[in-house]
This record gives structure tokens, C-alpha cells and sequence, in this order.
């Protein structure tokens, strides 16, 4: 959803701010706006559209001043202008907040501050926090008890930052609920305030992230933390090891071409310690699993949204086949609005990049709510999801800033494969000798990954511009691979804007055959796996209705080369792991096509990279 910066130090503030809310431009946002003290005075300058107008516009009418906030907005209440922008000011002009989330009680406070003489400036939901903040303050609060009362006053999930320009070195932040995070960023002489790692990171590895219903109150000599009871809190400072650099684009035209890039180094990162190559035993850190209570699962249900879905429904076949316990996937909007029958013996398997995702977050508490023992996937070290899980699989993945997601969802598909493996060892399902060969396999796994993501083994470029221009796609795949097709086509549809649908290939013939015909290609996952036989099949009826077939085979296959009318081929592998290399092509294919049409590859329109309202 929205980007959060804050600063308080000695450094010029806006500044600051401004580089910050750009390493938060994956989010996805339609406005952005920065308010700093200035000689005792409350500046703002806010703007609709991309970061590049707002840094146009300080260009024009600088901001001084040691302390500042910033916000990347992505519209809820309002639609996107200037005055709807971030951040909001209070009738006086004194006191100003930015916020993730959305007011569920917005029109009740309105109606109520607009009795009492408050003047609204905007259309939105959060002006009424930077309202209900002005009474408090009028009747003698300090901004940090201001704050905290306000922040009791309302309704929903929310990450709220105040400045307040009669309290010029003091930042108050908050989180309720799931709407996104709030870190803290520790420096020395100075402090940071973010809604994600990376805004900070440049300046500093120390932070500290709040829970639910806590809340920091920063200067530029530490932070204070409460609960919004207001009882003091003692946070840990957490150590993060990724390096700055790893969020930069170096030579890759993209983000998301860099993050393709990176699977191969990403796969063995998340295979890195977890696996013995010789025995094939699996040790999963922070898992917190034993293995009696592995034994005792009497099903695994998996809860996740979009590319996290279709990771989840690969998963389905890993985890079923490895330590043979029945999987549902779930999506994560949809699972605690039908009563989900689930207890004390179910295993919970939620996966989010972000691990702030509010569907899944949402579904979460109701697994929680029934006793399900929970384990999460996570790519963001600290996210909610991380801390609210029983246990936790960490992606390895590293700063994934595109926000069509790619090597999370590889690196996701290897935890799945990896957490299927120690759960069919710890239940006696899967044997010393599968354990090493599925451990040969995959020691394997990500210098083919490499092979495929290698310059010019296969040829994108003709794809492009054969294909650029059309409007429909159909993906088609069966059994461990139906996932890809699906994750082939979200791909395609996020970046490209090409309307494409993923099929099991087995329904072609029940109902979107009838869409075949010369304009309408149809990519195939057509391995050579227990189905393949079936995929030649599936080829021949969209061939002989005048389709155009673009196969993803492997290497060699001349069946299906000469079937085809053109093939995108990986390498052969252990059948379990052929996803992780069948969707490396479908990855690339969208990536052409979309620079081909001129998207906006890394910011899809009308996407955002963590949703965190419903």
C-alpha cells in the first residue's frame, strides 16, 4: 500500500525523507507529500503522481529543517490529488500526521469534529486522526499523550506517524492491527522511522519493530516505547544483515529483471544450513516444530494471496507427496468467512513476502482463534506475520522491490519442498534413500536455474515481438505444474496488461477451447513428467484448431519441438522441483512482452507490493 518515512537528527531532514519514500516507490502509490519543522513553522509539500513531482517541487520551494515526515499515498479515501495527498495538517497548521490503513469509523469522528468547529481539507479517512490530535492537544495534551488517546479513538488497522511544530524534536508513531509496519531505526545523534527496511537501511542495520497497539515516541537521543494503554515497553533492537546495496538495480534495466536474475543465487541461499547433501536430512531454524508434534498433523492448511496462492497450491503437491498429510489452500481473503473447519491438530502454512499482508494476517488470527498450531513464510525479517506465527520459514530471498513478485516465489517453493521433506522424515513417510536422492537433486537446482536464466538460452526477444500486441493468453499445465500456468498468467496480466488465464490443461476441452483460434497463443508446460503424454495431447487439439503453441519442454525434446511453434525449454530435474525451473521462462516471457509494450514493469498500475487494507 503506502510508503512511511520519518527523520529527527541533525542532518538536513527533507531530504532524507525524500531519498527513503524512493526505496519505498515498489509499494505502489498515485501521491506523495513531505512535512518538516522549519524555523519553528509546519512546512508541507505534497503532490498527486510520482516522487520525481514532489522532488521537483522542493527543488522549486525548498524544505530546511532537522526533522521531517514523508508518505507515499495509494488512495482509499479520495481520489488521488493534491489536497487528498499526505501528509494532513490540523486546523492550525501545527500538527501533522501521515497513516497506512484505512478509519472504519471515519464517518462517525467526522460528523462529530465537524460539529465541535473543525475544518476539513480533504476527502480522506486520516484527516480526522490529525483532527481528534488538535482537541486533545487544546485541552493540554502533550503530542505523545495526544496521540496515544487519539489512537484509542479509532476504528481499524492503521501505521500513524504525528509532527508536531510546538514539539520540533519529537516523532510519535503507532501501529494497530495489521496495516502495515512501523520500524524504528536507531543511529547515533539521529533516528529513523519507516513503514519498510530498505527506507532506512542506507543509514542504519539497528531497529527495533513495533508490535500491536504499541507506540515509539523518537528524538533525536533515542525512543520511548508504550502500549496504547500506555505502559512502557522494553523493545529488542534487531541486527539486519542485508546489505544496501543488494536494493539497488546495478546494470539490470529493471527490479524485476534483477530479481529474476537473482534465483539462481537466491535458491541457494534458502538452501543454505537446512539440508545435509550426503544424508538429506532437513533442519528448518526457527521452524519450531519437533518432530513429535510433526507426527501429530492430522492436515497442513496453507493461506496465502496471489503469487503467495499459487506457491501454496505447488506446496499442495510437495507436501502431500513427501510426508503424505492431506494440504487445502485457502485463499487468505476468503478463509475466515466460511468457518474454516481446522483444530488443534492442524498445521496453518501462511505465505506472504511481505508478511504484512492483511488478508493473510487476517486469517492467521482465525487459525489462531480455533487453536491451529501456525507457520509462516516470510521474506522480511520482523514483519507481523514473522512474530504472530509459531514458527517461522525465512525466504532467504533477500530485498524483493518489483512488485510482480519472482524469486519469493521460488525461494517459497524450495521452504515448501524443504518443510514437505522434514515433515516426511519426522513422520516416517519418506525414506533414507529418497531423502538422498530428492538432497542430490536439489544441490543441483540452482546452477540449473542459472542455466536457464543464463544470456540467450532461450530467445524472449522474438516472443516480444511476435507477440506484443495481442490481448489474450491462455496458459495451460497439469498436476504439479496447473500451479505454474496459473503463476505464468498472473505474471503476464500484473505487467504486461495482457488479459491471460491459467488452466488445468484437462479442462481445455470444457469450455476455453472454444476461445482457440490463430490470435490467441497458448503457452503449455509440457514436461516430460507423469503427464507429459496428456500435454502432447493438449497440443495437438490447440494445433489442429489453427493455435498457436509456445511449449515450456526440456531439453531434447524433439516431440515437442516439432509439435510446437516455438518452445522455451529448461533442463531435466527431480519431477518435485521442475516448477521451481518451468516458471524461470513464463517469468521472462511477461518481462519481454511488458518492456516490449512499454509498461511499467516494476510498477504495475493499480498494484501495490504489500496490501495491507481489505
Amino acid at each position: 500500500m503506502c510508503g512511511i518515512v520519518g527523520y529527527v537528527g541533525l542532518q538536513p531532514a527533507a531530504s532524507i525523507v525524500l531519498e527513503g519514500l524512493k526505496r519505498l516507490e515498489y509499494r505502489g502509490y498515485d501521491s506523495a507529500g513531505i512535512a518538516a519543522v522549519q524555523d519553528g513553522r509546519l512546512v508541507i509539500r505534497r503532490d498527486q503522481g510520482k516522487l520525481s513531482q514532489l522532488e521537483q517541487l522542493l527543488t522549486e520551494q525548498p524544505v530546511g529543517g532537522h526533522i521531517a515526515i514523508g508518505h507515499t499515498r495509494w488512495a482509499t479515501h479520495g481520489e488521488p490529488n493534491q489536497r487528498n495527498a499526505h501528509p494532513h495538517v490540523d486546523c492550525g497548521g501545527e500538527i501533522a500526521v501521515i497513516q497506512n490503513g484505512i478509519v472504519e469509523n471515519v464517518l462517525e469522528l467526522r460528523q462529530q469534529l465537524l460539529a465541535e468547529g473543525h475544518t476539513f481539507s480533504s476527502d480522506t479517512d486520516t484527516e480526522v486522526i490529525v483532527h481528534l490530535v488538535e482537541k486533545l492537544m487544546a485541552q493540554g495534551h502533550d503530542l505523545a499523550e495526544a496521540g496515544r488517546l487519539a489512537f484509542g479513538q479509532i476504528k481499524g488497522a492503521h501505521a500513524i506517524v504525528l509532527l508536531c511544530s510546538r514539539e520540533p524534536g519529537t516523532l510519535v508513531a503507532a501501529r494497530i492491527g495489521n496495516a502495515g509496519g512501523v520500524t524504528v531505526g536507531l543511529g547515533e545523534g539521529e533516528m529513523y522511522l519507516a513503514s519498510d527496511i530498505p527506507a532506512i537501511l542506507e543509514h542504519t542495520r539497528r531497529m527495533v519493530f513495533l508490535e500491536d497497539r504499541e507506540m515509539a515516541v523518537v528524538t533525536a537521543d533515542g525512543a520511548r516505547f508504550f502500549t496504547l494503554d500506555g505502559e512502557p515497553v522494553e523493545k529488542e533492537v534487531t541486527e539486519i544483515p542485508w546489505d544496501p546495496i543488494s536494493a539497488a538495480k546495478g546494470t539490470y534495466r529493471h527490479f524485476m529483471q534483477k530479481e529474476i536474475h537473482e534465483q539462481a543465487r537466491s535458491l541457494t541461499d534458502t538452501l543454505r544450513g537446512r539440508i545435509d547433501f550426503e544424508t538429506g536430512a532437513v533442519t528448518l531454524e526457527g521452524l519450531n516444530l519437533p518432530a513429535e508434534a510433526a507426527r501429530s498433523i492430522g492436515k497442513v492448511v496453507t493461506v496465502a494471496c496471489g503469487t503467495s496462492a499459487y506457491a501454496g497450491l505447488v506446496g499442495k503437491f510437495l507436501i502431500e507427496t513427501l510426508a503424505r498429510v492431506p494440504v487445502e489452500v485457502d485463499y487468505g481473503s476468503e478463509f475466515r468467512y466460511r468457518d474454516p473447519i481446522i483444530d488443534s491438530d492442524t498445521l496453518v502454512l501462511s505465505s506472504t513476502q511481505s508478511g504484512e499482508t492483511v488478508d493473510t494476517l487476517a486469517a492467521m488470527a482465525e487459525a489462531r482463534h480455533k487453536g491451529a498450531r501456525s507457520v509462516s513464510i516470510v521474506n522480511v525479517i520482523g514483519s507481523m506475520a514473522q512474530r504472530v506465527s509459531d514458527g517461522t520459514i525465512l525466504m532467504q530471498a533477500g530485498p524483493e522491490i518489483g512488485v510482480a513478485s519472482t524469486k519469493a516465489f521460488t525461494a517459497s517453493l524450495l521452504d515448501q519442498l524443504l518443510l514437505g521433506a522434514y515433515l516426511g522424515q519426522a513422520r516416517g513417510t519418506l525414506s533414507a534413500e529418497d531423502s538422498r536422492a530428492l538432497a542430490q537433486a536439489v544441490v543441483e537446482l540452482p546452477q540449473l536455474a542459472g542455466r536457464v536464466l543464463s544470456e540467450g538460452y532461450n530467445d524472449y526477444e522474438t516472443l516480444a515481438h511476435e507477440f506484443h500486441d495481442r490481448e489474450h493468453f491462455l496458459f495451460l499445465g497439469r498436476g504439479i505444474n496447473y500451479p505454474v500456468a496459473l503463476e505464468g498468467a498472473l505474471k503476464l496480466k500484473e505487467i504486461s496488461y495482457i488479459h491471460a488465464e491459467g488452466y488445468p490443461a484437462g479442462e481445455m476441452k470444457h469450455g476455453p477451447i472454444a476461445l482457440i483460434d490463430e490470435n490467441m497463443p497458448v503457452v503449455t508446460i509440457a514436461v516430460q513428467d507423469n503427464v507429459y503424454d496428456k500435454m502432447i495431447s493438449q497440443i495437438e487439439q490447440v494445433r489442429a484448431r489453427g493455435g498457436i503453441v509456445i511449449a515450456v519442454c526440456n531439453e531434447g525434446d524433439k516431440a515437442v519441438r516439432e509439435k510446437a511453434n516455438y518452445v522455451l525449454t529448461i533442463p531435466r530435474t527431480h519431477h518435485l522441483l521442475t516448477p521451481i525451473l518451468a516458471v524461470l521462462p513464463l517469468q521472462l516471457l511477461a518481462y519481454h512482452l511488458a518492456v516490449r509494450r512499454g509498461c511499467d514493469v516494476d510498477q504495475p498500475r493499480n498494484l501495490a507490493k504489500s496490501v495491507t487494507v481489505e
